[in-house]
């Protein structure tokens, strides 16, 4: 199941390759890569999910993977049996080219736990002595 939180995005088609980054939260799905923005809306089935996402450009320079140089409108769909993600996309500005991609959600770190007790003073005469050596 594609739950919400934040994934790392790659994705390729016959012209290109790139990665990004995605977050997913509440039926929303937005993101951004090194040339474009990303928003829309997702639906979720199960380990299923279908998307509608609009891309806007930020960064002139080059054609994006789908070989060209204006926003896209895509639709995606694809399958979250656990942690990673894959999927399709099409965009009906690129008329065959098939996007294929994959999502891996990234794990929060875990926060420190509360120190229980007080900690010593350091004390430099505790530490472990290195042996000598003989010149």
């Amino acid at each position: 199941m594609l739950k919400d939180g934040t994934y790392a995005a790659w994705y390729k088609t016959p012209l290109d390759q790139g990665t990004g980054i995605v977050h997913v939260a509440d039926g929303q799905i937005w993101g951004r890569d090194s040339l474009m923005t990303y928003h829309g809306s997702c639906k979720i089935d199960g380990d299923r999910f279908t998307a509608t996402v609009s891309t806007k450009r930020h960064t002139d320079g080059r054609a994006t993977v789908f070989g060209v140089e204006d926003d896209l409108t895509l639709e995606i769909e694809g399958t979250c049996p656990g942690k990673i993600a894959t999927y399709t996309a099409t965009a009906g500005q690129a008329p065959g080219v098939v996007l294929q991609g994959t999502l891996i959600r990234t794990e929060q770190p875990q926060p420190a736990p509360e120190p229980t007790g007080q900690i010593p003073p350091f004390n430099p005469d505790r530490l472990p002595k290195l042996p000598k050596r003989s010149r």
